[in-house]
């Protein structure tokens, strides 16, 4: 049996990506939580919609800290969705290939997905 057909065992732990595939695990990533938050949603709003009662409902789920926390992630990854979304556009026309122009794109990415986020958070960016 030569080298090459044996079988290769990868820890995924130790395998370190590149910053631009991280921002690709992350946009895959935030698009399931996308998906995951269609249901929730939905409840959401059709119970703020039933009346004052599933407003006051709605609006003290969210005040809960985990409420808080929920909502901070779906804001991170609508965000990062987006801004990856443009940044692989981008790539498809050709535009920031480069090496040391992808890895800008991406730490851009990664930190502005989460500035925006934090901001719009603390309503700063209304």
């Amino acid at each position: 049996m030569s080298r090459s057909a044996r079988p290769v065992y990868l820890n995924l732990f130790k395998i370190r990506l590149p910053i631009p595939g991280v921002v690709s695990f992350l946009h895959r990533v935030s698009g399931v939580l996308l998906v995951l938050f269609i249901p929730m949603s939905i409840l959401f709003l059709e119970r703020s919609l039933a009346g004052e009662a599933g407003f006051a409902d709605v609006a003290s789920w969210l005040g809960h800290p985990l409420g808080m926390l929920m909502a901070l992630v779906f804001l991170w990854a609508l965000i990062h969705h987006l801004f990856a979304g443009l940044r692989f556009l981008l790539l498809d026309l050709d535009v920031g290939m480069e090496p040391a122009a992808a890895r800008t794109t991406a730490w851009t990415v990664l930190v502005a997905a989460i500035a925006v986020a934090v901001l719009l958070a603390l309503g700063w960016l209304v």
